[in-house]
Formats: C-alpha cells, structure tokens, sequence
C-alpha cells in the first residue's frame, strides 16, 4: 500500500529495537568492549541478505576473528519460535565473511534473523547477535511488488564524509519499504583512493573517512578486500542491509575504469605494478564474492555474476554481466560482432530465460544503458565503452548482439519487459520506438537510468539513434564531477500493483522527492 506519493504505509512490520540495538552495535568506535576483551566473536561489520527467494534466500556476515556462523530465524521479532541453520566456520580465508543459505520459508512473510558467532573451539562461547529481517517473495500476486535501483558508489574519491550524514541515500531508499534492493554494479571505486579531503567549489571542504587500503589503487586481494570494508563503515548503509535484501551485480569499478579481459595496462599509468587486468579481475572477483551474499558465486569467485531472480508471478528479475565476457574496447564500428558486450553463451542463457519466464514484468538489470553513449578514452583513443557509439544509422559492433535480442523478444511474443540500469551519473528515462530508428525488427520498451548513491554526478551522456531512442526525462548537471554534497545523487523505485499487475517506475532524489513517474500496463504492447 502507498500514498499518493509512493511513500509506504504499513507494508512491513518494521523491526524496531532489535535493528536500533544491531545498529549501535555495528559502529566500530562503540563496539562491545567487554565482549571483544572475552575472546568472543563480533561481527563489525553488520548483517546483510540477498538473492531472496519465496522460500529462502542468503544471509552474510564478517566476524572480527575465526567463528563459526549460526542463524536463526523466527516469525516475529521476539524469536520466541525459531529455526536454526548452521553455517561455515569463518576465518582468514575468506576474511572472516560468510553465507549461510536459508530454505523452506515461507512466501510473502516477513522473517525476522540473528546471526551467532560461535567460538569454533566452544560453540557455548557466542558473540552478542546481530539481528535484520527481510520478506521473502510472495507465490501469488496479492500485495505486489516493490523495489528500488541504483549504483555507483564512494567513486571520484567521495567517500563516507560525516558532515553530510554519510550515505545518506540508504535511509531514503530504506524509508519506502522496498521488498529488496536492485544494485545497478560499481559496489566500489578500486581505482579511487580516496583522500581526507577534497575542494569544493565554493571555497569549502569535503571530508572523508580514510583507510589505508583506500589510499591508493587496488592490486591485492588485500587491498579489494579493504574497498569492501570501507563501505560498510558507513551506518546508514548497515542500516540499510539489516531490513532490505540485495540483488547485487558488478560493472568496471570493482576492478578498474573501463576494464575487459585480457587488457594489459599501459607502462605510463605508474599507479599500477600489476599490469594485467585478468589478475586484477581475478582478485577483485573473489573478493566481491567474500562481501556479497550471491547465490550464483562461491567465496572463492568461482561461478557467474548472472542469473535470474524470480519474485513470484508479478516479477523475474534478470542480472547481466556486460564485463566478464565483452571484447575488448575499440571504436566499436565493426560490420560483424559475435562476442558483443555479453559473449555468446550468456545471449543464449539471456534468451532462453526469458523464453521461460510466465512473470508478468521481466526486468532486465544491466550494468551499462543500451541507447546512451559512454566513450572509453582510457588508452588515449576514441574508443566506446557501453553499447552505442553515436552512429544512428544500422547496428554496428556491440549494437549487433543487442538488435538481436531485441529481435528475438519481439518474435517470441515476449511483453514486459523494463531495462533498468546506472553507471552514468544522472538520472534518466528513454522510450525506445521502432519508428524512429535505423533498426526496426523490436517492439518499444523503456529504459530507465539511475545513481549514484555516492560519487560525482556527471553531465547527461549523448543519445545514440539505431534503437530509437527518445529522452523524456533527465536531470544531470551541467558540471563534471559535482560531489554529493552539491546533490544530484538518485535512485529509483519500482511498484508493481498486485491487482491490475501496472508497474509504476519513480525516479527519486536522494531525499526521497520524487523527479518523474511513468505508468506502464500489464500485458500492454507497443507502450
């Protein structure tokens, strides 16, 4: 249920003490000192959940020392009834992280958890536990669906600066009540150090938390882990992952700006001893494994970053990795492309999924926008590093594997599907139209942009004419860069009513005030 606003009434039996308790407990500077002097493990780092399913989902942790993870879940908050589920013993390897797969829940309820950590010697001997909740997907389409998307975060080296709040954004987007959390890629800025200060234009000072491992590139598996950590020193982000599930995807910035396989970096970049970007992407895969509950990887980063996350008949979500598997960057004006921006293998899963998907609205969740020019000059050429590369005339390059999608949506009889996307720094709202594009074999559909959460906001990139795209609605600034204390950080929210099926997308500021809404209805093709 919502106001006119799309601001949440009563959706969700909010945990109140124990989150305010957890919270506390999560600020390093105020972390139970009498627990860490008994040799008891604590997690410092909160508690988040992701890939939530009808029946269960992932619920992670990170222990300031070796330990053994429990949870328990319960129906209410008091956890008079609960369930135990035993987890991995954590420890050095993983940095202490872990994840510990919940099943058998029921659909559509809120669940309340705690998260024990056991000394692996004396399971008796717990840390004081750390709680959250979540609600599972529903299994009918009573109550709908609602969630919110965004990316890019702590980028161009604006980091957590307590004079502003911190990420300020997480208490926005926690406040209407969404079911989980669509993150559009760039979790961190590796290839930004982020130092204590920053000038403002207006003569004034940025200042950020620091951390050693954040004060220059990162190479070391170390130093990836450290670009992880960092954003959870922030409380409103810990906040945020206690009470709302992740759906969490990658773009470059876990490695390094504008990155793809086998790409060596230049001799002149000297920020760089390790020079091979595979070795780079290598680390920084495992690492985000260790900090993210993804059903699709292990902690070692083995597995995919793609898979699709069905969320009951309303919604399937699909989470593309247009990094691991692109060629290289180029002017992308090649008359064939094979690989594309997502390879083979993945445009075929992409394509059988969606074939597959009864769910009324099919998100596609892409970590790069499809009609919006992103230029690549990282090598000192003109090189592209989205889809588009400004020639509205036939497909070209990576516009090839995309025109063949979008072929194979229409000729299937496939309907609702939505792109969703960030990267960009701005926000914005494009309408795709056969009638005004060089290629035509696609039925229309919208793609909405959003983010950051935390980084330089950037002017709005050009539009590319092969798919028709048309631009109703962008707010950027005219400046590069602009940090967030000056604004122009957004997300977006998406509510799929669960009678009439109509999603509705808000694009919102990062004090929640809504900037452009659009109304699309169920089973209605051509809008």
């Amino acid at each position: 249920m919502t106001d006119g606003s799309g601001s949440a009434v009563g959706r969700r039996s909010v945990l109140r003490g124990g989150l305010a308790a957890s919270g506390a407990l999560l600020v390093p500077a105020v972390a139970a000192p009498a627990l860490a002097l008994s040799g008891r493990p604590a997690a410092t780092s909160g508690v988040q959940t992701g890939d939530v399913t009808a029946s269960g989902g992932l619920v992670w942790v990170r222990a300031d020392r070796p330990a053994r993870m429990v949870v328990e879940t319960s129906a209410t908050e008091s956890f008079r009834h609960t369930r135990r589920f035993h987890g991995p013993t954590v420890g050095p390897g993983t940095d202490f992280t872990g994840v510990t797969r919940l099943h058998g829940l029921p659909a559509g309820e809120q669940v309340h958890y705690r998260v024990l950590l056991a000394d692996p010697d004396d399971p008796r001997r717990t840390g004081e536990p750390v709680t959250g909740t979540f609600r599972t997907a529903p299994d009918a389409r009573r109550g709908g669906v609602r969630f919110v998307w965004s990316g890019d975060l702590a980028g161009q080296g604006w980091g957590i600066n307590p004079d502003i709040g911190g990420y300020r954004i997480f208490d926005a987007m926690g406040a209407v009540d969404p079911d989980f959390f669509l993150c559009s890629g760039d979790n961190i800025y590796a290839d930004g150090p982020i130092a204590a200060t920053q000038a403002l234009p207006d003569g004034s000072t940025y200042r950020n938390i620091t951390t050693a491992e954040k004060s220059k590139v990162a190479e070391t598996l170390a130093e990836f882990r450290g670009n992880f950590r960092y954003n959870l020193l922030d409380e409103n982000l810990r906040r945020f992952n206690a009470r709302v599930p992740s759906v969490i995807q990658w773009d470059d910035h876990e490695v390094r700006n504008n990155w793809y396989p086998g790409e060596v970096i230049a001799a002149s970049d000297p920020r760089y001893t390790e020079k091979s970007v595979d070795v780079l992407a290598t680390r920084a895969r495992r690492a985000f494994a260790e900090y993210f509950p993804v059903s699709s990887l292990r902690p070692d980063g083995a597995g995919r970053v793609y898979r699709v996350l069905r969320q009951g008949p309303l919604l399937d979500v699909f989470v593309l990795d247009m990094r691991t598997y692109r060629n290289a960057n180029s002017p992308d004006d090649q008359a064939h492309d094979a690989q594309g921006i997502l390879g083979r293998e993945q445009l075929e899963w992409l394509k059988r999924e969606l074939s597959r998907s009864r769910a009324v609205w099919k998100v596609i969740a892409a970590d790069m926008p499809l009609g919006l020019v992103v230029p690549d000059t990282t090598e000192g050429k003109p090189n592209i590093e989205a889809v588009a590369q400004g020639d509205p005339g036939a497909p070209l390059g990576r516009e090839l594997q995309i025109a063949e999608l979008l072929r194979f949506v229409k000729h299937r009889g496939i309907t609702g599907t939505v792109w969703l996307t960030a990267d960009v720094h701005h926000t914005s709202a494009q309408h795709y139209q056969p009638s005004r594009a060089a290629f035509t074999d696609f039925t229309p559909f919208w793609e909405f942009v959003s983010g950051p959460l935390n980084a330089g906001a950037f002017p709005a990139s050009a539009l590319d004419g092969t798919f028709g795209a048309e631009r109703v609605f962008v707010k950027a600034p005219t400046a590069s860069n602009v940090s967030p204390a000056e604004g122009y950080q957004f997300f977006g929210q998406v509510d799929i009513d669960g009678h009439s099926g109509d999603m509705t997308v808000r694009l919102r500021e990062q004090d929640g005030t809504v900037l452009f809404t659009k109304v699309l209805r169920a089973g209605l093709v051509g809008q």
